[in-house]
């Protein structure tokens, strides 16, 4: 399986340790069913759950947990019982955050970390409501958590969904992996059977979504978790794309673009790495032509091709 990211490991300790700390030691299944984890993925977040603490990382300063058989609790450090003194730009900012940990997934609307949050509220006169219905992405909730239990249950979906590269609406179904946050967006990674391919979808621009009884295996590797988040010292290439493959606009960071009279599309992407280029343009194929890039980027995608030609022959 590809490598988890670092901030989408963060995002789900932050909702489970709270989840499990209220729940007085629910069992493994229960934590692995609500996180859409499997037994080794838990242990492993476990692990490092115990080693979170403060200087001198003495035990009362130490996230405890504890499994027992089948259960597993998680008992905070004493410095959490400690009054917190804090400044206003302080409290806003872990009021936002605590806010925005609500809109993960597997985190509990009505838990500890969701009084905690209107609690934090009252004090800075803020509305709690209107904190509590922060959401990533501007997501619809009924879309979301039926995208999420179709990634829980390996279900099929079915989608109406808005393409911003072509300005229609569309129906397609897929097979969903993973949802995740960046950039103040939800995407939702899935195997789309009408592009057949692996495509990502923004959750906000998901009309509806209906489950289907289709069930599906997830791929052992699937694309990166994170969108591309540009240096101003990046390449950049131009690239002119037919109009079937005008879906780039909807999958990628997309800097600026320029339709085209043939219904195509000229985009400007910046580049983090030539191997990422190169995947990109031997999947487009004909469908891609390099306008302009910097050496060696000019020629990521023949040298690619190349390569995989000289495999199979």
């Amino acid at each position: 399986m590809s490598a988890e990211t670092s901030a989408a490991r963060l995002q789900r300790l932050l909702a489970m340790v709270p989840w499990i700390a209220a729940h007085d030691g629910p069992t493994l299944d229960e934590v692995c069913q609500r996180f859409d984890l499997t037994r080794e993925q838990l242990a492993a977040d476990l692990e490092v759950v115990w080693l979170v603490g403060l200087p001198p990382y003495t035990p009362d300063a130490l996230i405890d947990v504890v499994q027992e058989g089948e259960r597993v609790w998680i008992h905070y450090a004493d410095v959490f019982a400690q009054p917190q003194r804090l400044t206003p730009d302080q409290a806003v900012a872990l009021l936002s955050a605590g806010a925005s940990v609500l809109a993960l997934g597997g985190a509990e609307p009505d838990g500890a970390l969701a009084r905690g949050v209107r609690k934090l509220a009252e004090v800075l006169g803020v509305d709690a409501d209107q904190v509590l219905d922060v959401d990533l992405g501007g997501s619809d909730p009924q879309v979301l958590a039926t995208l999420r239990q179709a990634v829980r249950e390996h279900r099929r979906v079915h989608l109406d969904y808005w393409s911003y590269g072509r300005d229609t609406r569309t129906e397609r179904d897929v097979d969903p992996y993973v949802i995740h946050a960046e950039g103040g967006a939800l995407y939702l990674l899935a195997h789309c059977h009408r592009a057949g391919g692996e495509r990502r979808f923004r959750v906000d621009r998901i009309n509806r979504a209906e489950l289907l009884e289709e069930t599906f295996e997830p791929p052992a590797e699937h694309g990166p978790t994170v969108v591309f988040q540009a240096d101003d010292d990046d390449p950049r290439v131009t690239l002119r794309l037919a109009p079937e493959a005008r879906w780039v606009l909807d999958a990628y960071p997309v800097e600026a673009h320029r339709d085209l009279p043939d219904g195509g599309v000229e985009v400007t992407l910046a580049i983090g790495e030539e191997q990422w280029l190169a995947r990109l343009l031997v999947n487009l194929g004909p469908a891609a032509e390099v306008v302009d890039a910097p050496e060696p980027l000019a020629t990521a995608g023949q040298r690619a091709a190349r390569r995989v030609l000289a495999r199979y022959r």
